[in-house]
C-alpha cells in the first residue's frame, strides 16, 4: 500500500531540527512541528509534482492540516500551479488556514507574474482582511512582485496605510519598506523623511535598511539620522 504524504514526512523526521524551528517560530505548538529539514521537505515535493500530481492535487483538498511541514508543502504544491485562476483560488482557500509567519512567507505563485493586473486586486482585499496572516501574505506579494517593473508609487501607501497591532504585520510592512528604500529609493525615502509611517515601523525599517547590503554606505548614514525616540499618533 501506498504510503500518505504524512508517513512520508513522519519517516523523513529530524528532532534536533524540530527544536530549531521551534525556536524559530514561538507562536507554533511544538507538537505540530515534527522536523522536516528544508532540503528534504523540497525533496519530497519534487517527487509528487514529477510522479504524483494526483497526489498533490489530493492534499491540497485535505485542509485544514495539522503538522507545519503540511502546511508548508502545501503552499509549496501552491507555488507551482500553472493557471492563475486556479492559484488565486487555492491562495484564497488556503489563507485562513496559515497560523505562522515562515508557512505565509514560504512560496509565492510564479504565475502570479502572468497578470500584475489581476494579482494586484486581490492585494488589495487581502491587505482589508482582519486576518494577520492574510494581510502579511499580500504584503509579501507586494514586495515581492510589485517593487521592479510593475512598481506604482501608489503600493507605497497601500502598505503604509496598513493598520494593525500585530508584530508580524508591522515587521513585514517594515521589511517592506526596507526593500523599498534599495529598490525605489526615490519613492520611498520621503516616508521616513515626513514621518509617515508610525514609530515602530520608522525604526524598525532604518534598522533592516541598515543591515541591508543592497543600501549604499551614504544611505544608511543619512537614515540613521532619521531615527525617531518620539513620534506623535504611533505604535509603542
Amino acid at each position: 500500500m501506498e504510503k500518505t504524504l504524512l508517513e512520508q514526512l513522519l519517516e523523513r523526521q529530524d528532532r534536533g531540527y524540530k527544536d530549531f524551528v521551534a525556536k524559530l517560530i514561538p507562536t507554533l505548538d511544538p507538537a505540530r512541528i515534527i522536523g522536516v529539514r528544508s532540503p528534504s521537505l523540497a525533496e519530497l515535493a519534487r517527487i509528487y509534482l514529477r510522479e504524483n500530481t494526483d497526489g498533490a492535487a489530493a492534499f491540497l483538498e485535505l485542509l485544514p492540516h495539522y503538522y507545519y511541514e503540511e502546511n508548508l508543502l502545501h503552499s509549496v504544491f501552491i507555488s507551482k500551479t500553472a493557471e492563475l485562476d486556479q492559484a488565486l483560488q487555492q491562495v484564497e482557500t488556503f489563507l485562513p488556514y496559515i497560523d505562522n509567519w515562515a508557512v505565509c512567507d514560504s512560496g509565492k505563485p510564479a504565475v502570479f507574474a502572468t497578470d500584475p493586473g489581476a494579482v494586484e486586486g486581490r492585494i488589495r482585499v487581502w491587505l482589508r482582511s482582519p486576518e494577520p496572516y492574510t494581510q502579511r501574505y499580500a504584503l509579501g506579494v507586494l514586495m515581492s512582485n510589485y517593487l521592479g517593473e510593475h512598481f506604482r508609487p501608489e503600493h507605497l501607501a497601500l502598505a503604509a496605510a496598513v493598520e494593525s497591532d500585530e508584530y508580524y504585520v508591522r515587521m513585514m510592512v517594515a521589511w517592506y519598506f526596507a526593500t523599498a528604500l534599495a529598490k525605489q529609493a526615490d519613492a520611498a525615502l520621503p516616508y521616513l523623511e515626513t514621518g509617515r509611517l508610525a514609530k515602530w515601523t520608522h525604526n524598525k525599517t532604518i534598522q533592516k535598511a541598515v543591515e541591508s547590503r543592497r543600501i549604499s554606505p551614504e544611505m544608511k548614514d543619512y537614515l540613521k539620522s532619521l531615527r525617531t525616540s518620539r513620534r506623535s499618533g504611533s505604535n509603542p
